[in-house]
Protein backbone atom coordinates (compact mmCIF):
# COMPACT_ATOMS: atom_id res chain seq x y z
CA UNK A 1 0.00 0.00 0.00
CA UNK A 2 1.41 3.53 -0.55
CA UNK A 3 -1.48 6.06 0.44
CA UNK A 4 0.99 9.18 -0.39
CA UNK A 5 4.36 9.34 -2.21
CA UNK A 6 7.17 12.49 -2.01
CA UNK A 7 8.22 14.71 -4.93
CA UNK A 8 10.82 16.71 -4.31
CA UNK A 9 9.95 17.10 -0.74
CA UNK A 10 6.33 17.20 -1.38
CA UNK A 11 3.52 14.77 -0.23
CA UNK A 12 1.10 13.89 -2.50
CA UNK A 13 -1.87 11.33 -1.75
CA UNK A 14 -2.40 8.89 -4.49
CA UNK A 15 -5.86 8.56 -4.08
CA UNK A 16 -5.76 12.20 -5.48
CA UNK A 17 -3.21 11.45 -8.31
CA UNK A 18 -6.20 8.54 -9.56
CA UNK A 19 -9.19 10.77 -8.59
CA UNK A 20 -7.40 13.14 -10.96
CA UNK A 21 -7.02 10.46 -13.41
CA UNK A 22 -10.25 9.32 -13.22
CA UNK A 23 -11.74 12.76 -14.03
CA UNK A 24 -9.10 13.09 -16.65
CA UNK A 25 -10.24 9.68 -18.24
CA UNK A 26 -13.85 10.94 -18.16
CA UNK A 27 -13.26 13.94 -20.08
CA UNK A 28 -11.19 11.88 -22.60
CA UNK A 29 -14.28 9.26 -23.56
CA UNK A 30 -16.74 12.33 -23.36
CA UNK A 31 -14.90 13.66 -25.78
CA UNK A 32 -14.09 11.00 -28.07
CA UNK A 33 -18.16 10.48 -27.87
CA UNK A 34 -18.83 14.43 -28.40
CA UNK A 35 -16.54 14.68 -31.63
CA UNK A 36 -18.71 11.19 -33.06
CA UNK A 37 -21.89 12.85 -32.27
CA UNK A 38 -21.04 16.07 -34.10
CA UNK A 39 -21.06 18.56 -30.65
CA UNK A 40 -18.30 20.42 -29.80
CA UNK A 41 -15.43 18.73 -28.30
CA UNK A 42 -14.75 21.60 -25.78
CA UNK A 43 -18.04 20.63 -24.14
CA UNK A 44 -16.04 18.07 -22.64
CA UNK A 45 -14.18 20.22 -20.25
CA UNK A 46 -17.39 21.88 -19.53
CA UNK A 47 -19.03 18.95 -18.52
CA UNK A 48 -16.22 17.24 -16.28
CA UNK A 49 -16.03 20.79 -14.60
CA UNK A 50 -19.79 20.62 -14.03
CA UNK A 51 -19.39 17.22 -12.58
CA UNK A 52 -16.29 17.60 -10.87
CA UNK A 53 -17.50 20.88 -8.48
CA UNK A 54 -20.98 18.55 -8.34
CA UNK A 55 -19.42 15.83 -7.59
CA UNK A 56 -16.72 17.37 -4.34
CA UNK A 57 -19.69 18.96 -2.67
CA UNK A 58 -22.24 16.60 -3.09
CA UNK A 59 -19.40 13.58 -1.81
CA UNK A 60 -18.67 15.95 1.26
CA UNK A 61 -22.59 16.49 1.96
CA UNK A 62 -23.20 13.01 1.90
CA UNK A 63 -20.53 12.25 4.48
CA UNK A 64 -21.59 14.73 6.57
CA UNK A 65 -25.03 13.89 6.67
CA UNK A 66 -23.68 10.60 6.77
CA UNK A 67 -21.65 10.74 9.85
CA UNK A 68 -23.28 13.78 11.67
CA UNK A 69 -23.20 12.51 15.14
CA UNK A 70 -19.53 12.44 14.89
CA UNK A 71 -18.56 15.23 13.21
CA UNK A 72 -21.72 18.22 14.89
CA UNK A 73 -19.17 18.97 17.36
CA UNK A 74 -16.95 20.27 14.87
CA UNK A 75 -19.34 20.82 12.04
CA UNK A 76 -17.15 23.61 10.28
CA UNK A 77 -13.50 21.72 10.60
CA UNK A 78 -15.45 19.28 9.26
CA UNK A 79 -16.58 20.66 5.73
CA UNK A 80 -12.81 21.97 5.09
CA UNK A 81 -11.30 18.27 6.16
CA UNK A 82 -9.16 17.10 4.21
CA UNK A 83 -11.08 13.59 4.17
CA UNK A 84 -14.55 12.05 3.49
CA UNK A 85 -15.55 11.58 0.32
CA UNK A 86 -18.95 9.09 -0.57
CA UNK A 87 -19.38 7.41 -3.92
CA UNK A 88 -22.91 7.79 -4.20
CA UNK A 89 -23.30 11.45 -2.47
CA UNK A 90 -20.28 12.64 -5.22
CA UNK A 91 -22.68 10.67 -7.79
CA UNK A 92 -25.85 12.43 -6.79
CA UNK A 93 -23.89 15.61 -6.66
CA UNK A 94 -22.63 15.32 -10.14
CA UNK A 95 -25.55 14.39 -11.66
CA UNK A 96 -26.97 17.37 -10.45
CA UNK A 97 -24.25 19.28 -11.82
CA UNK A 98 -24.29 17.88 -15.56
CA UNK A 99 -28.18 17.82 -15.62
CA UNK A 100 -27.49 21.53 -15.04
CA UNK A 101 -25.17 22.27 -17.20
CA UNK A 102 -27.66 20.22 -20.24
CA UNK A 103 -30.38 22.23 -19.19
CA UNK A 104 -28.05 25.91 -19.36
CA UNK A 105 -26.63 24.36 -23.13
CA UNK A 106 -29.99 23.15 -23.97
CA UNK A 107 -29.07 19.87 -24.50
CA UNK A 108 -31.12 17.85 -21.56
CA UNK A 109 -31.43 14.37 -24.05
CA UNK A 110 -31.10 11.07 -23.61
CA UNK A 111 -28.10 10.70 -25.72
CA UNK A 112 -26.13 13.22 -23.43
CA UNK A 113 -27.53 10.76 -20.57
CA UNK A 114 -25.58 7.57 -22.87
CA UNK A 115 -22.35 10.22 -23.20
CA UNK A 116 -21.82 10.11 -19.34
CA UNK A 117 -22.33 6.50 -18.57
CA UNK A 118 -19.72 4.77 -20.17
CA UNK A 119 -17.55 7.82 -18.60
CA UNK A 120 -18.74 7.21 -15.21
CA UNK A 121 -18.54 3.23 -15.26
CA UNK A 122 -14.72 3.76 -16.41
CA UNK A 123 -14.34 6.84 -13.78
CA UNK A 124 -15.81 4.98 -10.53
CA UNK A 125 -13.48 1.83 -12.03
CA UNK A 126 -10.05 4.10 -11.83
CA UNK A 127 -11.55 5.64 -8.57
CA UNK A 128 -11.15 2.19 -6.91
CA UNK A 129 -7.99 1.96 -8.54
CA UNK A 130 -7.20 4.70 -5.89
CA UNK A 131 -9.17 3.33 -2.92
CA UNK A 132 -6.73 -0.28 -3.31
CA UNK A 133 -3.54 1.65 -3.34
CA UNK A 134 -4.31 4.11 -0.75
CA UNK A 135 -5.52 1.34 1.54
CA UNK A 136 -8.77 3.90 2.41
CA UNK A 137 -10.80 1.11 4.25
CA UNK A 138 -12.83 0.24 1.31
CA UNK A 139 -11.32 -3.22 1.66
CA UNK A 140 -13.61 -6.15 2.13
CA UNK A 141 -14.01 -8.84 5.20
CA UNK A 142 -11.67 -11.07 6.49
CA UNK A 143 -10.73 -13.84 4.37
CA UNK A 144 -8.71 -16.59 3.51
CA UNK A 145 -9.16 -17.13 -0.09
CA UNK A 146 -5.55 -17.29 -2.07
CA UNK A 147 -5.84 -13.80 -3.69
CA UNK A 148 -7.18 -11.91 -0.01
CA UNK A 149 -4.23 -9.74 1.41
CA UNK A 150 -3.69 -7.40 3.98
CA UNK A 151 -3.45 -3.50 4.17
CA UNK A 152 -1.26 -3.06 6.92
CA UNK A 153 0.41 0.49 5.60
CA UNK A 154 -2.92 1.64 4.32
CA UNK A 155 -4.51 4.62 5.57
CA UNK A 156 -6.96 2.29 7.57
CA UNK A 157 -4.46 -0.57 8.06
CA UNK A 158 -5.87 -3.94 8.80
CA UNK A 159 -4.37 -5.74 11.73
CA UNK A 160 -0.86 -7.52 11.48
CA UNK A 161 -1.23 -10.86 9.67
CA UNK A 162 -5.43 -10.04 8.55
CA UNK A 163 -5.96 -10.82 5.09
CA UNK A 164 -9.23 -9.74 3.74
CA UNK A 165 -11.37 -9.32 0.85
CA UNK A 166 -9.88 -6.89 -1.82
CA UNK A 167 -13.30 -5.39 -3.03
CA UNK A 168 -11.79 -2.42 -4.80
CA UNK A 169 -10.21 -4.85 -7.31
CA UNK A 170 -13.32 -6.65 -7.92
CA UNK A 171 -14.86 -3.19 -8.69
CA UNK A 172 -12.04 -1.75 -10.97
CA UNK A 173 -12.48 -5.03 -13.17
CA UNK A 174 -16.71 -5.31 -13.00
CA UNK A 175 -16.95 -1.65 -13.72
CA UNK A 176 -13.96 -2.07 -16.38
CA UNK A 177 -16.09 -4.20 -18.08
CA UNK A 178 -19.31 -2.57 -17.62
CA UNK A 179 -17.58 0.77 -19.45
CA UNK A 180 -16.03 -1.60 -21.98
CA UNK A 181 -19.16 -2.86 -23.07
CA UNK A 182 -21.49 -0.16 -22.69
CA UNK A 183 -19.02 1.77 -24.76
CA UNK A 184 -19.30 -1.00 -27.58
CA UNK A 185 -23.13 -0.53 -27.73
CA UNK A 186 -23.27 2.92 -28.15
CA UNK A 187 -24.00 3.06 -31.82
CA UNK A 188 -26.08 -0.32 -31.33
CA UNK A 189 -29.24 1.06 -29.10
CA UNK A 190 -31.79 3.27 -28.67
CA UNK A 191 -31.07 6.65 -26.78
CA UNK A 192 -31.13 6.23 -23.30
CA UNK A 193 -30.43 2.58 -23.23
CA UNK A 194 -26.97 3.00 -22.64
CA UNK A 195 -27.44 4.91 -19.56
CA UNK A 196 -30.44 2.85 -18.39
CA UNK A 197 -27.82 -0.23 -18.56
CA UNK A 198 -25.35 1.79 -16.82
CA UNK A 199 -27.62 2.32 -14.00
CA UNK A 200 -28.56 -1.76 -13.80
CA UNK A 201 -25.04 -2.57 -14.13
CA UNK A 202 -23.53 -0.41 -11.33
CA UNK A 203 -26.20 -0.79 -9.15
CA UNK A 204 -25.97 -4.67 -9.21
CA UNK A 205 -21.85 -4.23 -8.99
CA UNK A 206 -22.01 -2.25 -5.87
CA UNK A 207 -25.80 -4.59 -4.38
CA UNK A 208 -23.55 -7.95 -4.95
CA UNK A 209 -20.04 -6.44 -3.27
CA UNK A 210 -21.61 -5.64 -0.47
CA UNK A 211 -22.03 -8.95 0.57
CA UNK A 212 -18.28 -9.46 1.09
CA UNK A 213 -17.38 -5.56 2.31
CA UNK A 214 -17.61 -4.02 5.86
CA UNK A 215 -20.55 -1.53 5.92
CA UNK A 216 -23.30 -1.82 8.51
CA UNK A 217 -26.52 -3.42 7.73
CA UNK A 218 -29.62 -1.25 7.98
CA UNK A 219 -32.35 -2.37 6.62
CA UNK A 220 -33.38 -6.27 5.75
CA UNK A 221 -29.77 -7.34 6.08
CA UNK A 222 -29.13 -5.00 3.95
CA UNK A 223 -26.31 -1.86 3.84
CA UNK A 224 -26.77 1.96 2.50
CA UNK A 225 -25.39 0.98 -0.84
CA UNK A 226 -27.37 -1.56 -1.23
CA UNK A 227 -30.45 0.30 -0.80
CA UNK A 228 -29.50 3.06 -3.01
CA UNK A 229 -28.13 0.10 -5.00
CA UNK A 230 -31.62 -1.03 -5.26
CA UNK A 231 -33.09 2.48 -5.94
CA UNK A 232 -30.42 2.59 -9.27
CA UNK A 233 -31.65 -0.52 -10.33
CA UNK A 234 -35.40 0.03 -10.42
CA UNK A 235 -34.86 2.90 -11.92
CA UNK A 236 -32.97 1.51 -14.81
CA UNK A 237 -35.22 -1.48 -15.06
CA UNK A 238 -38.08 1.03 -15.44
CA UNK A 239 -36.64 2.78 -17.80
CA UNK A 240 -36.03 0.59 -20.03
CA UNK A 241 -39.70 -1.28 -19.68
CA UNK A 242 -40.99 2.21 -20.32
CA UNK A 243 -39.16 2.65 -23.71
CA UNK A 244 -40.02 -0.98 -24.63
CA UNK A 245 -43.26 -0.42 -23.86
CA UNK A 246 -43.75 2.46 -26.15
CA UNK A 247 -41.91 1.14 -29.19
CA UNK A 248 -41.67 -2.35 -28.38
CA UNK A 249 -38.51 -4.74 -28.77
CA UNK A 250 -37.16 -3.03 -31.54
CA UNK A 251 -36.30 0.12 -29.40
CA UNK A 252 -34.01 -0.94 -27.61
CA UNK A 253 -32.45 -2.94 -30.00
CA UNK A 254 -32.06 -0.66 -32.80
CA UNK A 255 -30.13 3.20 -32.98
CA UNK A 256 -32.09 5.54 -35.38
CA UNK A 257 -30.65 6.34 -38.51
Amino acid sequence: MKPEIHVLGISIKTFGVTFALGFIACGAVVARRLRELGRPVDWAYEITFAALVGGVVGARLYYLIERYDSVKHDLLGSVFSGSGLVWYGGAIGGAIGVVAWMRWRGVLERRMFDTCATALALGYAIGRIGCQVSGDGDYGIHSTLPWAMGYPHGTLPTPPGVTVQPTPIYETVAMCLLAYGLWQLRDRVRPGVVFALYLLGSGLERFLVEFIRRNTEVFAGLTPPQLESVGLMLIGALWLASMARRGGASALRTAPA
